[in-house]
């Protein structure tokens, strides 16, 4: 019988920045994926204040687009997770999504004196981005979490 096992954030954080160095090493070069998977992001909260600017105004004009944001999204992602399985590739997008919104939340409590609050966010929104790279880099297996 399979043992459960709890993803521990501290040993993905460090295989993430080993596997950044490994690539540094090898002159592979992680940051262009880490700026396109940030560009990721900026597209998902795109398509986030399209959605709302469209359902607040009445004006469909905004879904048309979202829809080409998208699909610069969807291409972009392929770069970032050419091959998949499962819900990986959903997996993928809204722990960009979920990272990025903790990052915009903790900014928003920085900006109001809370740094503790903002802290807090900022570890939750870092541990899922290295979640996405853990994924992705095969370093987690979906089927051996519970």
């Amino acid at each position: 019988m399979k043992q459960d096992k709890k993803i521990d954030m501290e040993k993905v954080n460090k295989l993430v920045e080993k596997y950044d160095s490994l690539k540094k090493d090898n002159k592979l070069d992680l940051s262009a994926d880490e700026d396109l998977s940030i560009a990721v992001m900026n597209l998902i909260s795109i398509e986030e204040h399209l959605f709302f600017s469209g359902a607040k105004t009445g004006n469909t004009k905004y879904y048309d687009i979202l829809k080409e944001i998208r699909e610069v999204r969807k291409d972009l992602m392929l770069n970032l997770i050419p091959e998949y399985e499962g819900e990986v590739w959903c997996i993928s997008k809204h722990l960009l999504a979920s990272s990025y919104r903790l990052m915009e939340y903790g900014t928003k409590h920085l900006g109001r004196g809370n740094k503790e609050k903002a802290t807090e966010m900022f570890t939750k929104a870092y541990n899922l981005y290295s979640l996405f790279w853990g994924f992705n880099m095969g370093l987690i297996k979906p089927e051996e979490v519970k």
